[in-house]
């Protein structure tokens, strides 16, 4: 049996959200993968192993109040990057941007950290106090 490209095992993973089909990610995850999600922040949720991820992963497929959407993929390499929109409800502000940074050894996912835009005012480093 051949190994999956990187580019296959993303394409299987993004399919897994876009089809709500949680069955597409059996055997993309490696036995000791890392997940960061993108809450809490600043850190997100640490998940580790297979299990953990795909239990986790399988949630976020089945949410049927929930929609991810991959924007773009990048792929170079063992390395993914995946440009993506979450919604999490009906409102015209209850989406988010982000962008999710994967690593892909042996044909299965070994890491997965995810980013997003943040809720909230972030200060920024040109707006001055004096302002």
């Amino acid at each position: 049996m051949s190994v999956r490209s990187t580019a296959e095992v993303i394409d299987r993973f993004n399919r897994a959200f876009t089809d709500r089909e949680a069955d597409l990610l059996a055997d993309l995850i490696a036995e000791g993968c890392v997940m960061e999600s993108v809450q809490p922040a600043p850190h997100g949720e640490r998940v580790v192993g297979r299990e953990a991820c795909t239990k986790w992963w399988t949630a976020l497929v089945e949410d049927l109040t929930s929609q991810f959407t991959p924007q773009e993929v990048i792929v170079a390499g063992d390395r993914a990057t995946i440009v993506w929109t979450y919604r999490f409800g009906d409102g015209p502000d209850q989406w988010v941007r982000g962008v999710n940074v994967m690593r892909v050894r042996d044909g299965r996912i070994v890491e997965a950290l995810g980013f997003s835009k943040t809720a909230g005012e972030v200060p920024l480093a040109t707006e001055s106090d004096d302002a």
